[in-house]
């Protein structure tokens, strides 16, 4: 069976051979030049790889629009003005695609924000405020927390909590984050929802900041990194809280002998455990250990056992020395001990290991200090030393 081709079709496959065939010709034309030093001759190589985007070439297995843009790139290094202003070019047409679709994103969810204004029952989120009696007591402490926190605690309060409250795996969310907030004594501020809640906020707060201040200052910063500091803003809540929990504890341990010392004499004195802890609470210094000790009490004071009280507090702190104080303490309840002696032993033990971990980090500390002193003070110290007779030996003298 013989086809015959029409003309029209005959034509367009002639032409199409003469594009390619003229394409790699100028190709190899331009290469020899910009292998001799023409940097017009790499400007327009690369401009002309790049067009290479039919089908045919993807036989050569080259990547040919990978490789035009660093022969434009190598050709603006090289002093090529035109290339410069293409790549300028190419940057801010970059940028312009990934704001539009940042700007569609904020659109999409300034819509979402407002339609929850307009339908939601206003009465109803008004309601919820009055019942948290210690909201402005809450705004407030959450200024103390940093300013991240402080504003943007309105915005994932209002908007985002209710979204994350109606999540169907807020109870994995609650499991997950519920003894970090314990132990970094934020219970108070934030509940686990809200908590949540502010790392999805960050994600969009972080690159609007970015933006903001990137237009601002009208640097020339990469939108590209905008992905990145998105998912920074999703860590941050965990850094931020896993600091908390560091600053915490040691503020817990470093008011621990004092505190057990009291509660000794207190109760040696005559008093219950409850009322020698409330007198501990009036006579330490406030810190996260007379908080816990005041959340001890009140679960007390409420029904909860001594026993369960403690294991409470061990299970928030979530430090070795405070869950060998709380289990002796259990033990002695358990057996009906005195627990005056237990406690003045347990004081003797804390402060031992209190001294014994000061005198290791004394030990330490020489160690600690040989890094800078190699690197900083004997460097300046040799420099004092031998800089005159340097001066003297190029002298002459």
């Amino acid at each position: 069976m013989i086809c015959f081709l029409s003309p029209t079709a005959a034509w367009g496959q002639s032409k199409n051979a003469y594009d390619d065939f003229g394409k790699r010709e100028l190709a190899k034309l331009l290469e020899e030049s910009c292998n001799k030093g023409m940097t017009s001759s790499c400007f327009e190589l690369g401009l002309l790889y790049q067009d290479f985007k039919e089908s045919k070439f993807k036989y050569d297995k080259i990547d040919y629009a990978k490789k035009g843009k660093e022969l434009v790139k190598k050709a603006c290094e090289d002093g090529e003005i035109h290339a410069c202003e293409h790549l300028k070019g190419e940057n801010r047409f970059e940028g312009s695609q990934f704001l539009l679709y940042s700007a569609i994103a904020l659109i999409g969810i300034a819509v979402l924000i407002v339609t929850r204004m307009m339908f939601q029952d206003n009465e109803q989120f008004q309601a919820s405020q009055k019942l948290d009696e210690d909201e402005d007591k809450k705004t407030k402490e959450s200024k103390s927390h940093g300013v991240v926190l402080q504003y943007s605690r309105p915005f994932f309060k209002r908007y985002v909590s209710p979204i994350v409250a109606q999540m169907k795996n807020k109870k994995k969310i609650k499991e997950k984050y519920r003894r970090k907030l314990a132990s970094s004594g934020l219970t108070d501020v934030l509940t686990t929802e809200d908590f949540f809640a502010f790392k999805l906020f960050l994600i969009i707060g972080f690159p609007v900041v970015f933006i903001a201040v990137r237009s601002f200052m009208e640097a020339d910063w990469p939108l590209k990194a905008v992905p990145v500091i998105a998912a920074i803003g999703f860590i941050y809540p965990d850094i931020w809280v896993k600091g908390k929990i560091e600053q915490r504890q040691k503020g817990i341990i470093s008011g621990m002998p004092f505190a057990v010392d009291m509660l000794a004499l207190s109760v040696e004195a005559g008093l219950d455990f409850v009322a020698a802890m409330t007198k501990v609470v009036e006579k330490a210094r406030p810190g996260p250990l007379t908080e816990e000790f005041e959340i001890m009490i009140k679960e007390i004071k409420v029904g909860a056992s001594r026993a369960e009280a403690l294991r409470n507090m061990a299970w928030r702190i979530d430090l070795i020395p405070i869950s060998s104080f709380c289990a002796t303490l259990i033990a002695a309840d358990s057996v009906g001990a005195s627990i005056g002696p237990i406690l003045k032993a347990l004081s003797e033990e804390i402060r031992q290991k209190k001294s014994a971990e000061v005198e290791k980090e004394g030990a330490t500390a020489a160690t600690k200090i040989l890094f800078p002193m190699m690197a900083f003070i004997i460097p300046a110290v040799f420099l004092m030393v031998a800089a005159p007779i340097i001066v003297e030996f190029v002298a002459g003298n």
